[in-house]
């Protein structure tokens, strides 16, 4: 039976009834999801709790899967104390050797400064030619080979180098510094400063055939703020 124009028949509005409501519906479900997104994007913790400069880690000149655990910084090849820092990476547990973490460092130079050439691109810029990457092995090793940092000009911070740990399926943070033993400027007050983040970063040298040795080995999530439990 046909309808008079301007009259819905009762099958047509419960159809509409329907479609209006599938909308609403569909409106409802799409706004709570992205305000589920948006509050894990805000509340979401950056294990280590952030670091400026941090991301010069992915700047590395070969991809990650490249790398290997030793690596020599532009800088041994220079006058001055030759350094080799080895060590083995661990697990949180302390325990299991860590593979695939690549660990990046960076220093100044003779002169105390982080030295840059011309050309310099990206976070060079900011830490100079002495830097190098490396990535653990199966046992956890790392090691790279450099010259001894010296101190800023004009300054009683400690000589130290500065390390940034990357690990497979988290973010990049930061722990602490290389720093030695003997250095004079390492007093009790500098001693007590570190958050002995992946544990002590204080090198005792030993030399060995003219080259200063040491040794530290490294504690994943170790004193890192938000550090998922589960790692």
């Amino acid at each position: 039976m046909e309808h008079p124009a301007g009259i819905i028949s009762k099958e047509n509005r419960l159809y509409m009834n329907k479609y209006l409501l599938f909308c609403y519906a569909f409106i409802v479900a799409l706004s709570c999801k992205q305000k589920a997104a948006s509050s894990q994007k805000t509340t979401a913790a950056v294990a280590g709790g952030g670091c400026e400069g941090c991301e010069a880690v992915y700047e590395t000149p070969i991809p990650f899967s490249q790398l290997s655990f030793t690596d020599t910084l532009p800088g041994f090849f220079e006058p001055g104390p030759k350094l080799m820092v080895e060590g083995t990476i661990y697990k949180a547990d302390g325990n299991t050797p860590a593979t695939g973490v690549v660990l990046y460092v960076y220093h100044t130079g003779l002169n105390g400064l982080y030295q840059g050439r011309n050309g310099d691109t990206g976070w060079t810029r900011r830490h100079g030619y002495h830097r190098g990457w490396v990535k653990t092995n199966e046992q956890g090793t790392y090691r790279f080979y450099t010259c001894k940092p010296a101190p800023y000009p004009n300054s009683n911070i400690p000589a130290h180098i500065h390390p940034v740990v990357k690990e497979p399926g988290l973010n990049e943070y930061y722990i602490d510094e290389f720093v030695f033993d003997d250095d004079p400027l390492l007093t009790q007050k500098e001693r007590a400063k570190p958050e002995n983040r992946g544990g002590s970063g204080i090198l005792k040298t030993v030399n060995e055939n003219g080259m200063l040795v040491a040794k530290r080995d490294i504690v994943l999530g170790k004193n890192i703020p938000h550090y998922p439990k589960e790692k």
